[in-house]
């Protein structure tokens, strides 16, 4: 890899063409494939905007969802490589791009210190032989694509008829990538799904070529060791190799948060620390055995990769996650939506991020999966939601149906956001004939869910002015709590440099990670205390996930004296940190909840 970093998945748009932006400079980046009308109208944008021929892929075609995923993949790939052909084409001057790339580079990395070398050298044929060189260095940054697992409904045809499992929405965009001309990973994120799974494992591009090289890799975004090896060992059997595991904060991350059972970042990155080496040998032996039975070749030598993201925000916590762990590359995400250059966000709502104040970054139940949503309360979607509930009218149309889950009210699947499901949902509600107290708790928890297929994909609409006439322009976002601390619009160099130690971003009264990480799970806990009545399975929950960060915070505290070798700051803060939490976790109980008469 160029780079130690890359920018993980955000949201539906918002790096839906980040590889157009950043991977021309080496930078690896991933691209949301969930959404094929938004991608269909970007693949239009960018074709027209290149003077290239746009043939509309029409929803009445067979199979639409994986040929239009296909046809702007392949754009990309064949955009990002014009912008390789073009930068080694221009000279070192001052202000070209060619001279941006080496620029970008860490300080370490021996194209960077060539190109340091070679601004030194007179004129003449050494300098010239030099600046060569450099040039057939020049590769692009990985294209890669995000599939959340889960969301994967099944489909039917223009006749109502249900279609067979290979066209689900998740089968339909992995195959997509598959057809690509792209040489590339998928990141699979949200937890297993045996089905999308089951077909992975038919799809040619998959396996190895006759030279034991992968076409198109597997990359899985997990939270702890546990999944990461039951869901590798799982396609291994299926001769399907895991190229990548993507360690990520449970909660300290920007999307959905898929919060552990008070497992913190640190530890979790020991034990893969600790077994990595085992699980490659583990993984090796299970997957050859797969690839006799399928008469292929047995390949020994594919490597696996291990990066991790979640709350990273500066140099010394970087270089602390890949040394001192031995991980190959940290993700930087939210931190991006500040950087036009590499990400898709609309004028007013990044301008609201660069603004916001303590308090707009929370995490909430607004996503119809029912899974916790990292919100900002100053988006338009926010103040969308709230002026559709003060018309009387909450909920939303739900064009794309991309969340459909839920059957209480219908025979088909509808979305919890949708206008269908809130006003069946509310009627419910009003004739339980609830106090004004509990009917509001109970009419807001309905209300909170928000249209995020449409939400998700605004900004890129709004950006490109590629909406269409009476579509919603609200824009839902879901940066980490990490963004808080960058207040400022940055350009890609000062965001690479930053994360280089180069030119550091201030970061007011940031904690490291670790602690507010830490910080996220106690406010976590507390909430979960404060909502439950008694119950002694899930007190039994309490305590063993206040053990956990007991534990977590015993291991920071041994590894405090790493952490200042590594050049953490304020490590004094540090200790009085984990002092303080640890005396709050000790003194959590469970409220007591009177018992309610019926």
């Amino acid at each position: 890899m160029k780079h130690a970093f890359h920018i993980p998945v955000l949201g539906l748009s918002f790096s839906i063409d980040s590889p157009l932006k950043v991977a021309r400079f080496g930078i690896n980046s991933v691209l949301s494939i969930v959404d094929d009308e938004l991608i269909e109208r970007v693949r239009e944008y960018h074709a027209h905007k290149n003077n290239l021929p746009f043939f509309a892929i029409p929803k009445k075609e067979n199979d639409y969802r994986a040929k239009r995923i296909t046809a702007y993949l392949n754009l990309v790939n064949e955009l990002v490589n014009q912008q390789i052909d073009h930068i080694k084409s221009q000279s070192f001057d001052e202000d070209s791009e060619l001279r941006k790339y080496f620029e970008l580079l860490p300080d370490t990395h021996q194209s960077r210190i060539a190109y340091r070398e070679m601004l030194s050298m007179p004129g003449g044929e050494a300098r010239d032989v030099q600046q060569r060189i450099l040039k057939d260095s020049v590769t692009a940054g990985d294209i890669d694509v995000n599939i959340m697992s889960k969301v994967d409904k099944l489909n039917t045809d223009r006749k109502g008829h249900l279609l067979e499992e290979q066209y689900s929405d998740a089968s339909a965009a992995l195959r997509g990538f598959a057809q690509s001309t792209l040489n590339s990973s998928v990141v699979l994120s949200a937890g297993m799904n045996p089905r999308l799974y089951n077909y992975i494992s038919e799809l040619p591009a998959f396996l190895p070529d006759t030279f034991g090289k992968l076409q198109k890799k597997i990359i899985l975004k997990v939270s702890d060791y546990r999944s990461a090896q039951i869901q590798a060992k799982y396609l291994a059997k299926k001769a399907i190799w895991v190229s990548e595991f993507r360690v990520e904060s449970g909660l300290n991350c920007g999307g959905h948060a898929f919060a552990t059972d008070g497992f913190l970042l640190g530890p979790i990155l020991e034990e893969f620390k600790q077994k990595k080496e085992s699980l490659l040998v583990e993984l090796r032996n299970i997957y050859n055995t797969a690839l006799q039975a399928k008469n292929q070749a047995i390949v020994s030598d594919l490597p696996i990769k291990f990066t991790m993201q979640g709350g990273i925000g500066t140099a010394a916590e970087q270089t602390f996650l890949l040394a001192y762990y031995g991980f190959d590359s940290a993700g930087w995400g939210s931190p991006f939506l500040l950087v036009p250059e590499a990400t898709t966000v609309d004028q007013e709502t990044v301008s609201a991020l660069a603004n916001a104040e303590p308090g707009d970054f929370y995490l909430s139940n607004a996503s119809p999966l029912g899974v916790p949503f990292n919100n900002f309360r100053n988006s338009t979607a926010e103040n969308d939601r709230l002026a559709r509930i003060a018309r009387g009218r909450p909920g939303y149309a739900c064009t794309k149906k991309y969340l459909v889950s839920n059957t209480e009210f219908t025979k088909e699947p509808v979305c919890t956001a949708s206008r269908v499901y809130q006003h069946a949902k509310i009627n419910a509600l009003e004739a339980q004939q609830l106090s004004a107290e509990d009917f509001q708790e109970q009419y807001a928890k309905i209300t909170e869910k928000t249209c995020l297929c449409e939400g998700l994909a605004a900004s890129a609409y709004l950006a490109y002015d590629i909406g269409k006439p009476k579509e919603s322009k609200a824009v839902a976002i879901c940066p980490g709590p990490n963004t808080l601390f960058f207040k400022g619009i940055y350009s890609l160099q000062q965001m690479v440099d930053h994360i280089y130690g180069r030119v550091p971003i201030t970061l007011l009264n940031r904690p490291n990670l670790f602690i507010n990480e830490l910080q996220l799970y106690v406010h976590y806990l507390s909430k979960y205390i404060e909502e439950i009545a008694q119950d002694a399975k899930k007190e039994r929950f309490v305590e063993k996930f206040s053990n956990q960060l007991l534990d977590g915070i015993q291991y920071y505290k041994k590894i405090n004296p790493s952490l200042k070798t590594f050049g953490f700051s304020n490590i004094r803060t540090f200790l009085s940190s984990l002092e303080s939490f640890e005396d709050k976790l000790k003194h959590l109980h469970l409220v007591s909840c009177p018992v309610k008469t019926f």
